[in-house]
């Protein structure tokens, strides 16, 4: 099932089903070579935070593809700011909750 480069094999799934790049790209608005980073689970090409994780699910919902298990390969390969998250300032490793007091003082 991966006889192409693709992560999960999607490239395969997504023409076996009979969808073009370009019909995603055309329902979607995402552009190919974001689409090609997905199959291709080259994840760190794609913008990063929330617009990832929406590019990942709307290509899942195109091609009738469980958007949890290609989510779990990008959360498995991310670092925390690609993810979507942020490191402290000092580095401890914990996380700000983004819109609290705490920000401004992490600042």
């Amino acid at each position: 099932m991966t006889d192409d480069n693709s992560a999960l094999g999607l490239a395969t799934v997504r023409r076996n089903r009979g969808i073009s790049l370009k019909q995603i790209s055309d329902s979607t608005k995402i552009g190919i070579r974001a689409l090609e980073a997905i199959e291709q689970g080259e994840f760190r090409k794609l913008p990063g935070g929330i617009y990832a994780t929406s590019y990942i699910r709307q290509y899942a919902r195109a091609i009738d593809y469980d958007e949890g298990v290609i989510l779990a390969l990008y959360f498995r390969q991310a670092t925390p700011g690609e993810a979507g998250s942020s490191r402290t300032a000092g580095g401890k490793g914990s996380y700000r909750t983004w819109g609290t007091a705490s920000t401004v003082t992490d600042l």
